[in-house]
């Protein structure tokens, strides 16, 4: 009786339906996140439990073992799969590992972008993941915002001062890799830049040139493009950098894709890759070591940065940390890079 008049007036607890089943909340959790892992005889005791107990489960806030489970939106534009792939390989693990529920929604253009957020707030989404671009987008930033929803964003040129920040230092490693090209003997040296509106392409652009400016190049011998971090902006970029005369010795992109492109327009022209032109690119994704020759790169480690965007999300809640409430500040966390030497590059003979 006193059970009864109890959940009359307390919500029953997702531990509560664990006890009723036998099992642990980790795979309660599961089974409401509808894993398919979860194998039957155990799913059917848990439903049996909720059932018994009328358990409805907050999406938006249920506890388990103590600490949030986050129902986590995953936006996406980026026009490189391979590089969205990675990124959500770690993703995927950290939430899987964390009893976290993840909810992957494509976005195309701003008013997509906005039309998702509403529909994941809707149902229940209570913290978002921005990998670039949309990391970057005010009028998502500003949603996201108003609705005093947790975020990370992931992949920018610089810490966001309002929001947890998973990065690495872009700019350095584009610096490194510009000295490592003019250390083989290159000076002249072509580069395909990344989206303009993205800072993460900004900072790549500024470690290339100043690269160039410390070596004492000429400014007629750094020949630059705009790309878009797609492949087809990669051979618009590649076909006018080597239309010029005399064609750079190297060519620098600013993602793997666009290097690719450059390869494909380098054997298109009859040019030896690296013999007649070097090329080097930037992430390290499945892309760098399928084209022949295999590129020398940058390895951003974007699925390790998957994990740390859930699990930054993860740590906010926990410390309950608001945007704009809390005395600290977001958590911003710099990842290591690693520069890769593979055969698309060698010294100028």
């Amino acid at each position: 009786m006193e059970r009864q008049r109890r959940r009359g007036t307390q919500a029953v607890t997702i531990r509560e339906v664990a006890a009723r089943a036998g099992v642990s909340s980790m795979t309660v959790s599961r089974v409401i996140n509808k894993d398919d892992k979860v194998n039957e005889n155990t799913r059917a005791l848990v439903e049996a439990a909720i059932k018994e107990l009328n358990y409805t489960p907050n999406p938006a806030a249920r506890r388990l073992a103590g600490s949030e489970v986050l129902r986590i939106g995953l936006l996406y534009s980026n026009p490189s799969s391979a590089y969205l792939s990675e990124f959500l390989v770690g993703a995927l693990d950290e939430s899987s590992r964390e009893g976290h529920q993840l909810v992957v929604e494509k976005c195309a253009g701003t008013a997509k972008a906005t039309a998702s957020v509403t529909k994941l707030l809707a149902g229940g989404v209570n913290a978002f993941i921005l990998p670039p671009p949309l990391c970057e987008s005010k009028p998502i930033l500003t949603m996201l915002e108003e609705a005093n929803v947790l975020a990370v964003a992931v992949a920018t040129g610089r810490p966001n001062p309002h929001l947890p920040t998973i990065r690495i230092d872009n700019y350095a490693a584009s610096k490194q890799m510009t000295e490592h090209l003019i250390g083989l003997g290159h000076r002249r040296l072509g580069y395909i830049k990344g989206n303009k509106n993205q800072s993460a392409s900004d900072m790549r652009y500024h470690g290339f040139m100043d690269a160039c400016t410390e070596a004492g190049l000429k400014p007629a011998d750094i020949l630059v493009e705009q790309g878009q971090y797609d492949y087809a902006s990669g051979l618009e970029a590649a076909e006018k950098l080597l239309d010029s005369n005399p064609r750079p010795t190297a060519i620098f992109a600013a993602n793997d894709d666009m290097a690719a492109a450059t390869i494909s327009v380098a054997h298109r022209l009859h040019l030896d890759v690296p013999g007649d032109l070097s090329v080097a690119g930037f992430d390290d994704t499945l892309i760098a070591t399928t084209v022949w020759p295999p590129l020398t790169t940058i390895r951003q480690p974007i699925a390790a940065m998957g994990k740390a965007a859930v699990a930054a999300l993860a740590n906010a809640m926990r410390n309950k940390w608001q945007p704009g409430r809390s005395s600290d500040g977001p958590e911003q966390k710099l990842l290591a890079y690693k520069l890769v030497k593979r055969e698309s590059t060698i010294p100028v003979e």
